[in-house]
């Protein structure tokens, strides 16, 4: 803690022993009130201004200090000053005592309180943000909540200290009128317990759900007006209309037919979506078989002879369908039929709120009702802005594997435009695969959202595959000459050309928004959905899920919003729940993998996150050894003196599936003391993480306790006390 930080707390600190040594607590109980009201009443008809003067700052001390004695003198501003002028001074003096409370709790431990448990606070930190004021409020209103107790924890708070001034001096003006109209009384009052009697509690409890029951009168009008103009169906169809069967449409289909809802799953290609048939499936298939190709020209790696293999490159596009084929069942409109889906092939368009209709493949139309919609259409492969691309020969990650399929052979000349997880692994692979590949990353380098050692490791990687990185490189233009294709270039000043047979953009994904009529409906369509905490569209009805949502573009992040989808969509009425993206892994299928978990050593800076880092080299790893392996290391972030994980990083090996011990680790609060504690198999690649939380543990062994070990264990080899001549 700051010297500033301390004088204040040593300030506080003396002022409140201060209190007690003179006991003036004494005179804040009912019982000395009432023994010192004539001359309190002597002293205000003398100098009114002074004494109010006075018990106003002593007022704001008492609360600011967080000291017992509010309520007696709340009762003592009625006794002395009446109603009207004693509800006057409590109301503004409560309000800034409490401010400063809440100011000085803000300044000394807000920090301190988040930078510990920060990640825990966050859903507390966002409903604070967003309904803050209300939850104030509703607390203010109820004397039941000790609001000492609420101005300290409030400053550990997001919320802003104008508003909490506000809101406090409305919500407790309530409760300030009920004790200052019964300190004009005081002569009756046998105890303070007596001003709150149990009809009196009973009603403040139903005033403080007055901003509860506002908000979801705000609400309930917010829909009226979204919904003006909307002719809401007595009954429907449907509970749920789901569109689009990607992995974000087919989770959120299942779960509402496991609950019994009647659900419609509606899609116009292939079941599915771009995971399956373009995306993911596809491009792993095809990047284990590169990978072998690899493993067989480094056969000196294993202790066999090297070879060039020989392929054919339709057997292996060939291979890479008949995995498509095997993983499809799982995803067949057969299937879920059978789970009581029901499965419309064909186009939807929102002819209202509640209103879907279907364009089926014979041109038949088909309209359906229901109380709930959810949006879960994708996303599909963006372009760049690039002159003459439309031109050239190019290809996304939606339109490459029907190409390949037509291709004898891999493309000669490659040229990848973009560095991301999907050029890094696409570039490799095909370089792999013989083909000569330049990659264009205009960012200073690749893979921009982990740390610049990750982006480096990747860059040699792919460098020893064959591939030619370039970054800092900035797209100009496609040509088309007679000699065949390129792409003009500028980097560092210079311009120049590189020459291709087939470009494949992948410079990122945006969302499906276009022809489902959401622009009929108001709902903006920017780069993603907008959607709330609970994957609400503009029209609460309406929801979202997976790529078009975002903010996250991956297959098993659109799983886990699909949950809350469904549930949202069919329980809202008696639940809502916010989704949870705390905890987001994600792997990049290079050679050797990348895999992350929270946070990454720029982001902990960017974000001011204090963080200690501990690292394991997988050289050190006998089974990484023993597979001649050994590249890439695990760095894990934990808080300053804790082994709690704020990340990790793996590049290695099976880096994907190691991560998952870190995932499990992380949502449910075990530190790396936990992970050094369980047994791991030997020889596994899993025990790569033991040994990361070994390092963690080696590096915060108690040092001053070594020297003493070392005398301990040096008397026992001496004439030190043994078992046996104790019991003898």
């Amino acid at each position: 803690m700051k010297a500033p930080k301390l004088l204040l707390l040593a300030l506080l600190l003396v002022l409140v022993a201060a209190f007690f040594w003179f006991d003036l607590q004494r005179l804040l109980t009912l019982e000395g009130l009432q023994q010192g009201l004539g001359e309190f009443d002597r002293w205000w008809q003398e100098r009114p201004l002074l004494v109010g003067g006075l018990f106003l700052l002593f007022y704001i001390a008492v609360t600011a200090l967080s000291l017992p004695g509010a309520a007696v003198m709340t009762v003592a501003a009625g006794a002395l000053f009446g109603l009207l002028w004693g509800t006057l001074l409590v109301s503004f003096a409560s309000s800034i005592g409490a401010t400063l409370a809440f100011l000085v709790s803000r300044y000394l431990l807000r920090d301190l309180v988040q930078q510990r448990f920060g990640k825990r606070l966050s859903a507390i930190n966002d409903g604070v943000r967003s309904d803050g004021a209300f939850y104030l409020f509703a607390m203010r209103l109820v004397p039941l909540f000790p609001f000492f107790l609420i101005n300290l924890l409030m400053g550990l708070t997001p919320i802003r200290a104008r508003t909490f001034y506000w809101v406090s001096q409305l919500g407790m003006l309530a409760g300030t009128l009920v004790y200052v109209n019964a300190g004009t009384q005081l002569a009756q009052l046998q105890s303070l317990g007596g001003i709150l009697s149990p009809a009196l509690l009973f009603s403040f409890v139903l005033l403080g759900l007055f901003p509860l029951l506002a908000r979801r009168l705000l609400n309930w009008l917010q829909g009226r007006r979204v919904y003006a103009g909307f002719r809401r169906p007595r009954r429907f169809d449907r509970n749920l209309i789901v569109i689009g069967g990607g992995a974000g449409g087919l989770v959120t289909a299942y779960i509402s037919a496991l609950v019994k809802a009647k659900v419609t799953l509606v899609e116009a290609g292939s079941m599915g979506g771009d995971c399956l048939n373009t995306g993911c499936v596809p491009s792993k298939a095809l990047i284990q078989t590169a990978r072998q190709l690899q493993r067989m020209r480094q056969g000196e790696r294993y202790g066999l002879e090297p070879i060039e293999p020989r392929f054919g490159f339709r057997k292996v596009m060939e291979r890479v369908q008949s995995i498509i084929q095997r993983i499809e069942p799982h995803d067949s409109a057969e299937r879920y039929r059978g789970l009581g889906v029901d499965v419309v092939e064909g186009y939807a368009r929102l002819q209202d709120p509640w209103t879907v209709e279907i364009t089926r493949p014979d041109g038949s139309l088909q309209q359906l009702t229901s109380r709930a919609i959810v949006l879960a259409t994708g996303a599909k492969a963006a372009l760049p802005d690039l002159p003459g691309l439309a031109e050239s020969d190019y290809v996304t990650s939606d339109t490459l594997w029907s190409r390949l399929a037509q291709m004898d052979e891999p493309p000669a000349r490659l040229l990848v435009l973009g560095g991301g997880p999907i050029g890094c692994e696409l570039a490799q692979c095909f370089a792999r695969l013989g083909s000569s590949v330049t990659l264009v990353q205009s960012a200073p380098r690749l893979m921009m959202r982990e740390d610049s050692e990750v982006s480096a490791l990747v860059e040699e990687s792919l460098q020893a595959d064959g591939v030619k990185v370039l970054t800092h490189c900035r797209a100009l233009r496609c040509e088309t000459i007679t000699d065949g294709q390129r792409l003009m270039v500028e980097r560092e000043g210079d311009q120049y050309s590189i020459a291709f047979d087939l470009l494949l953009c992948a410079v990122g994904r945006e969302a499906r928004l276009t022809g489902f009529g959401l622009e009929g409906l108001g709902i903006a369509c920017d780069k993603s959905l907008q959607t709330n905490a609970w994957l609400q569209t503009l029209l609460p009805n309406i929801y979202a899920a997976g790529d078009v949502a975002g903010p996250f573009q991956f297959t098993h992040v659109a799983a886990h919003q699909a949950w809350y989808a469904a549930v949202n969509a069919l329980f809202g009425q008696l639940k809502m729940f916010r989704v949870d993206y705390r905890l987001i892994p994600w792997t990049t299928f290079v050679d050797p993998e990348v895999a992350r978990v929270g946070l990454c050593e720029r982001e902990a800076r960017e974000q001011g996150q204090p963080f200690e880092v501990t690292r394991y080299s997988l050289a050190e790893l006998d089974r990484a050894i023993t597979d001649s392996s050994t590249r890439g290391f695990i760095k894990v972030l934990t808080e300053p003196g804790s082994d709690r994980i704020l990340g990790v990083t793996i590049v290695g090996e099976r880096a994907g599936d190691l991560l998952a011990e870190f995932v499990l680790a992380m949502k449910y609060g075990l530190g790396l003391k936990k992970i050094l504690a369980t047994i791991h198999v030997y020889p596994t690649w899993a025990e790569a993480n033991k040994y990361a939380a070994g390092e963690w543990s080696r590096a915060h062994a108690p040092q001053w306790l070594m020297p003493w070990l070392q005398r301990y264990h040096s008397w026992c080899r001496g004439s030190g006390f043994t078992r046996q001549e104790g019991e003898r």
